[in-house]
């Protein structure tokens, strides 16, 4: 299902990028409440697979609100915090987080690896244009798409 999702969310922004159809212009009265739908529905989501869920956070941003990529990555990063910040208490919580013990250096090397990228995503955010990242984000969750589904 989350796959067949990413591709409708990667088909999107590629129709949205490509052709004159516009991302949706909700009136607020009608942005709040899908901003909670799909606030809710991503965070379950996100808190099943133990991920931040930007891959969908940020196309729903592009997509409902009609927000530039580079600021939906940003909003996107302060709407994941919290996410993450309850699926970890609850991962934590029932155990699930025994498996780092048993892989501490992969989780170090890891983590660095994030921050470095973090870091350098950062400083190069004035540099790509939204002509490359809108396809490169489809790309992604083409690619997220074919893997999660060969997964199961």
């Amino acid at each position: 299902m989350l796959a067949a999702l990413m591709v409708l969310m990667a088909a999107a922004l590629l129709v949205t990028h490509t052709t004159t159809l516009d991302t949706l212009a909700l009136p607020l009265w009608a942005q709040v409440p899908c901003g909670v739908v799909a606030g809710f529905g991503i965070g379950v989501v996100a808190a099943i697979m133990g991920v931040a869920g930007g891959e969908l956070l940020i196309p729903t941003i592009v997509l409902l609100f009609g927000v530039d990529i580079k600021t939906a990555g940003s909003v996107s990063l302060l709407v994941s915090l919290p996410t993450m910040l309850v699926a970890f208490a609850r991962y934590s919580r029932d155990g699930s987080f025994a498996v780092l013990g048993t892989n501490l250096r992969f989780t170090l090397v890891g983590a660095a690896g994030c921050v470095a990228g973090a870091v350098l995503g950062g400083l190069l955010l004035g540099v790509f244009p939204d002509l490359v990242l809108i396809p490169a984000l489809a790309l992604i969750l083409l690619v997220s798409a074919v893997k999660l589904a060969r997964h199961d």
